[in-house]
């Protein structure tokens, strides 16, 4: 028990520390790339966050449980914007730009529509893998390209003479990008061990814990991340964090397990997870173009309406599985 409680204790103070390590190796690699924060939150953040996800679906696709990949993916979709995004918005209030309502969010919105639309059927073939992942080459060409163009438009600012120091201040956010997300995941995996230990002590059943604790820590990669950005004043990047992070685990993690094997959906994954995960979509753009056209920032009403959303979301799991 008291080993359960150090993992949970040391292994929170190692995923703050290390989020602000992460976020501080976006941040320079972000002004040495002269990448758009944002573009940086969606592309490096948020494949990074989302790396476990994708490691633990292609095991689930490989070992013939490829069901598990989608209810993985939603999940944390789900968990994403309305955990994640809700607690962010509540502790630090993220400003929205113009881009993100104009391009970004009715990207996501369509990317989310068509995952539902694959999956009528209550099946996801191989040819519907395959065409995810193509949606995925296509939304990362599409980011990279609208990133060059930034740099394009910034390239005529000015010039460093010192090619060495830039190199060295590359290398270091590099650097500490990699280490920082290598340590929140291990530190995140000792928080969800430690919990569901004690967990188990107290007697909890194991349908509780994979609810609560565990869904929660899955996310925790997504949270520091998030929260730090936040705090950092990178608002840009927090947003952009959960955006790629979603589309990464709809096209690539869900792509990825289809195209190893086709998928047969749960009816109540349609008439609940999905459902979910595209009326939380709607709401979030709705939320974020009502921010930005009233000049609010997406802050404790915004926070508080996404949380309502997770109880809500959380008390329907618990009745489903009748507990």
């Amino acid at each position: 028990m008291w080993l359960a409680v150090i993992a949970v204790l040391i292994g929170l103070a190692i995923l703050v520390w290390s989020a602000d390590v992460f976020i501080d190796g976006a941040t320079t690699l972000a002004n040495h790339l002269r990448l758009p924060s944002f573009v940086v939150g969606v592309v490096i953040l948020g494949l990074g966050t989302s790396a476990p996800e994708m490691v633990v679906s292609v095991l689930a696709a490989l070992n013939g449980s490829p069901e598990l990949a989608l209810g993985n993916a939603y999940g944390s979709n789900i968990m994403n914007i309305a955990l994640v995004l809700g607690t962010t918005a509540l502790i630090s209030p993220i400003v929205i730009q113009k881009s993100i309502v104009k391009r970004d969010l009715p990207l996501l919105l369509l990317i989310t529509l068509l995952a539902a639309w694959q999956l009528r059927d209550g099946q996801l073939s191989q040819t519907d893998g395959a065409l995810l992942l193509l949606g995925l080459v296509a939304v990362l060409t599409f980011q990279i390209f609208v990133a060059l163009r930034e740099v394009g438009k910034k390239e005529n600012k000015k010039n460093n003479a010192n090619g060495e120091a830039q190199a060295a201040g590359l290398f270091r956010g590099l650097a500490s990008l990699i280490i920082g997300m290598l340590i929140i995941v291990f530190s995140s995996r000792a928080i969800v061990w430690g919990a569901v230990e004690l967990a188990t002590y107290w007697g909890l059943s194991e349908l509780i814990i994979g609810l609560t604790i565990v869904a929660v820590g899955t996310s925790l990669p997504e949270l520091v991340a998030s929260l730090s950005a936040a705090r950092k004043g990178e608002h840009d990047m927090a947003l952009g964090n959960i955006i790629g992070s979603n589309l990464f685990n709809t096209l690539g993690v869900v792509g990825l397990a289809a195209l190893i094997a086709p998928i047969n959906a749960d009816p109540i994954i349609l008439s609940r997870d999905v459902l979910a995960m595209v009326l939380l979509t709607v709401l979030l753009v709705g939320l974020c173009t009502f921010c930005f056209i009233s000049k609010r920032q997406f802050g404790r009403i915004s926070g508080s309406i996404l949380l309502l959303f997770f109880i809500g979301y959380t008390v329907i799991l618990s009745q489903t599985f009748n507990l």
